[in-house]
């Protein structure tokens, strides 16, 4: 029997969190919570649990942790739950099964002003863009990933020295508000959904981020190398290749230097490395060489012999 207030929040990282607090703050009645299964991890393999279940053993929440999602043992537990509604903060893709099941249905947090950014990784993208705004959007669950009904949106500057890191954390507290301003709007009637419009312009996607996608293509302007630095930066970092090793750069910034540049070109000059672009000189400021520590660039030209 279905619970006419009754959630099932699935989530799995810290962005969640925020999410899942901020609906328990508010009152809201989370019967479960559904989170990725402990995992081993580290040398000795231990098993290391997400962030959402930590924070749901904490404050007394049921948790269900399925390999698969559809699952027959599991689509059941949900079915005895009972849920009016479930949301989904930084989880995987449900199965229509589970996504269609509360007479609510399913609603989503989304890092971006939809429908642009729709995708695995929207803050990323956004910086790296070079976008002056983004935000958060609820939104209800259909079959194609990121294109349901919103519900509601909330936007905010991207901030010139702003990076992944953050946006990310602001997006995360600004995510959990609207999460709750939409939970009670649908409760209580408010809320009309409007469907994504079919003639947004030019739609900029967010893919997920591999290595491929990660790497510094100093052939570009340096304005684009920055936003493409602060976009990967703290993680996964953007990197390149420096005296034959991988080097994850976190933080670059435009410098002078009297040589024309040579995009690519490393230059160690007065206590900064700098690195050449399609138009000028950025300086790398913080950096982390293959098997070494993070560091700014004077400590690492302090232990630095060149080859």
């Amino acid at each position: 029997m279905t619970d006419s207030n009754k959630i099932v929040f699935f989530g799995t990282p810290g962005f969640a969190v925020a999410s899942l607090d901020a609906l328990l703050q508010a009152g809201m009645n989370v019967a479960a919570v559904v989170t990725a299964p402990d995992k081993p991890s580290g040398r000795g393999l231990q098993l290391t649990t997400t962030a959402v279940k930590d924070y749901a053993v904490a404050h007394g929440i049921p948790v269900l942790q399925p390999l698969k999602l559809k699952d027959p043992a599991f689509v059941e537990a949900l079915q005895q739950i009972g849920a009016a509604l479930h949301v989904v903060v930084a989880f995987r893709m449900l199965p229509e099964i589970v996504w269609n099941m509360p007479p609510m249905g399913t609603i989503n947090v989304h890092g971006s002003l939809l429908p642009q950014y729709r995708g695995a990784a929207p803050i990323n993208w956004a910086i790296i863009n070079g976008e002056r705004e983004t935000g958060v959007t609820t939104f209800k669950l259909k079959h194609e990933i990121d294109t349901g009904d919103i519900l509601l949106s909330d936007s905010t500057p991207i901030l010139p020295d702003d990076n992944a890191g953050t946006v990310h954390d602001r997006l995360m507290l600004m995510g959990g508000a609207l999460l709750v301003k939409t939970v009670k709007g649908l409760f209580d009637g408010t809320i009309k959904e409007q469907p994504q419009p079919a003639d947004a312009g030019t739609l900029k996607h967010a893919p997920k981020l591999f290595k491929e996608n990660m790497r510094i293509d100093w052939n570009q302007g340096s304005e684009a190398v920055r936003n493409f630095v602060r976009g990967l930066a703290p993680y996964p970092a953007a990197y390149c290749e420096f005296q034959g090793k991988t080097m994850k750069v976190f933080t670059v910034s435009l410098a002078d230097y009297h040589e024309t540049p040579a995009p690519g070109r490393f230059v160690v000059d007065n206590g900064r490395i700098l690195a050449g672009t399609a138009d000028g000189w950025l300086s790398i400021d913080e950096l982390q060489l293959e098997g070494k520590k993070r560091m700014d660039a004077g400590s690492f030209l302090r232990g630095y012999k060149p080859a």
